[in-house]
């Protein structure tokens, strides 16, 4: 008998951890497929062995540690100037010195884009030119009025 298993992967989850939230029909499913059965027989033995695990104590020096450590680097002078600046940013000074690096950046972004926008001169537009159509009747005109000079000119050398 040929079933369709689509989507029972998240179905078959559900009916591990909650079955009286599954509908009907995926346990009517589940019971008449062998390998979504196999699947939840898989599930449950992982959920069995994850249930008998126990993660490790911590070790109760651990904080104690920790603290030592840390004052231990807050107390010790680094060598340079780029060391200390490290240890500043990794440790801590007791100021807040990255969101003042970020307010510090802001503003010079900000007034680097002003000064741009104030060299650029983005809101003076050129003064409008002549369109084409403007300059080729003008072209024209001149051409006309330079023809009728030359015909007057060659009129009055032949006598008329």
């Amino acid at each position: 008998m040929k079933t369709n298993c689509t989507g029972m992967g998240e179905r078959l989850a559900d009916l591990l951890l909650e079955p009286g939230d599954v509908p009907v029909k995926v346990q009517t499913h589940v019971e008449g497929c062998d390998r979504c059965r196999r699947e939840l027989a898989e599930l449950r033995a992982t959920m069995a062995l994850l249930n008998t695990w126990e993660g490790p104590e911590p070790n109760p020096y651990f904080l104690t540690r920790l603290e030592a450590r840390l004052r231990e680097e807050r107390q010790a002078g680094p060598a340079s100037w780029l060391a200390r600046l490290r240890a500043r940013f990794v440790v801590g000074a007791g100021v807040p010195v990255r969101p003042l690096a970020a307010m510090a950046l802001t503003v010079m972004m900000l007034l680097g884009g002003g000064a741009y926008l104030g060299v650029t001169d983005w809101d003076q537009a050129p003064p409008p030119g002549p369109t084409a159509v403007v300059h080729d009747l003008q072209t024209m005109d001149n051409n006309a009025q330079l023809l009728d000079q030359l015909e007057s000119l060659s009129n009055n050398e032949n006598g008329d």
